[in-house]
């Protein structure tokens, strides 16, 4: 018996090697299409069909992907020649709301924004907002820990996480966390899976801290900038001045006039102003005195040079919200795109966009860039025509990375290492860190079959 037949035996029609099946899983969002495509696709619908897998995985030696809605920017659950890829998609349910606690259980395909529906007629939402919520999965958003526009305020999927059942590689069902707001006991499992990428476990359900739907005044703020760096400088200085907005986006000239392109002059104009030439920041503020909050935000614009719109109506703010949003279905009408992600100290933002600008022409390599500025992440996007980046978008992108280090940030804020980003992974660990982490790895999966082109460089030196 071989590995399909096993399959098929432990699996039925939960297993499929249909052609059209399998090429849809070489590739996800980032546009990264592997070399043939994989041997098996497993559409698991419970636990039980994840352990099972990974029981024929273990006695072929084959590598296993785990995969949820294929949203993911890195490449991270790309199916391979010779793998299985295992897809959570199906297991969607929403296992438990518990208002009084303010947490949920969900399985791990459950959708964000489907998990947002559900919470609303109980006053409350779940606080991770990726570009992709309305078709990235809560387990995919815990494997990448994912980010979005409210994570200036709300932060990032770990701090949403409270407990998690993950099987492991070799079958055992294991629970980390709890459903309290505090625990301390033992070693932090639990953050070590938000973030992990497949690589040590594959997760099947989660319990998320869901936050109250704040009730209040909802100050928008758009403002036209000469430059990005004057805007740069105007989103830090509203972090230095101590306001907490939930949103600061910041887009670069290039960035604001695709959109423009994108819906039209008019349009933008109604919305923002004139925009010829200008960077956008995007501010809002979603509790407190809407009055002071405004006044203390539209000065620091100011003085930065910045012409101000702000807003209390709720539909003026969405229409402001709007610019950002659709800068990559923007991006996209123009050509492909590489949309990267890097993360710098919240300071050192204007001197990150200035050295885009000098990457830019040193390489002739239109860098488009947006950015999360209330935390500093910065999503330079690279436009290219054809099937692959070309070469000099590759030299440009290991310029770029290499900034961000040297300015004391990192090479992924939100989207993860997957398989674009790993040749660069030791270049911000180290190499004693890369070694632990490749050492810890082998903890939890000796036999190195999950997902195991993600994270970390294959014959890199490196003893498992």
């Amino acid at each position: 018996m071989d590995a399909i037949d096993a399959l098929r035996r432990e699996l039925g029609n939960a297993m499929s090697v249909e052609p059209a099946a399998l090429e849809a899983m070489r590739s996800d969002r980032s546009g990264r299409i592997s070399d043939a495509a994989p041997l098996a696709l497993v559409n698991a619908r419970t636990i039980t069909d994840v352990q099972a897998t990974l029981a024929v995985a273990r006695e072929y030696n084959i590598p296993v992907v785990p995969r949820g809605a294929g949203t993911g920017l890195a490449g991270g659950a790309i199916g391979a020649g010779g793998t299985i890829v295992l897809s959570l998609a199906g297991m969607n349910r929403i296992l438990e709301i518990a208002p009084d606690d303010e947490l949920a259980v969900v399985e791990a395909g459950v959708i964000n924004g489907d998990l947002n529906a559900a919470l609303a007629p109980h006053g409350l939402w779940f606080a991770p907002d990726p570009a992709s919520r309305a078709i990235s999965s809560v387990g995919g958003n815990i494997a990448t820990n994912a980010g979005g526009l409210l994570c200036a305020k709300y932060g990032v999927t770990r701090e949403a996480v409270l407990g998690l059942t993950v099987v492991l590689a070799d079958g055992t069902l294991l629970r980390t966390g709890r459903r309290t707001v505090k625990g301390v006991t033992g070693y932090d499992l639990n953050s070590l899976f938000v973030g992990s990428e497949g690589t040590l476990g594959v997760i099947v359900d989660a319990t998320v801290r869901v936050v109250p739907i704040v009730d209040g005044d909802t100050v928008t703020i758009g403002a036209i900038f000469p430059d990005v760096e004057s805007a740069a400088a105007a989103s830090a200085a509203i972090t230095a001045s101590r306001l907490r907005p939930a949103v600061m986006e910041l887009l670069d000239a290039v960035s604001l006039a695709a959109v423009e392109a994108y819906v039209g002059q008019e349009e933008m104009r109604a919305t923002v102003g004139l925009t010829r030439g200008g960077s956008y920041l995007l501010v809002q503020f979603d509790s407190g005195p809407a009055e002071s909050i405004t006044a203390r935000a539209v000065e620091c614009i100011e003085a930065s040079g910045g012409t101000a719109t702000a807003t209390v109506d709720r539909d003026a703010g969405d229409r402001l919200i709007a610019v950002r949003r659709t800068v990559h279905p923007a991006l996209a009408a123009a050509g492909e795109v590489l949309i990267e992600d890097v993360a710098v100290p919240r300071s050192k933002l204007p001197e990150m966009f200035a050295a885009i600008t000098q990457i830019s022409r040193r390489y002739d390599v239109s860098i488009p860039t947006v950015a999360h500025a209330g935390d500093g992440n910065l999503h330079p996007n690279f436009v290219f025509t054809g099937d692959e980046p070309p070469e000099r978008v590759w030299r440009a992108a290991d310029d770029l990375f290499r900034t961000a280090l040297r300015l004391g940030g990192t090479l992924t804020g939100e989207h993860g290492v997957g398989v674009l980003k790993r040749r660069w992974l030791r270049d911000e660990l180290g190499d004693d860190s890369y070694r632990l982490q490749r050492q810890l790895k082998a903890v939890f999966d000796p036999a190195g079959i999950l997902n195991p082109a993600a994270m970390f460089t294959p014959g890199d030196g490196f003893v498992l």
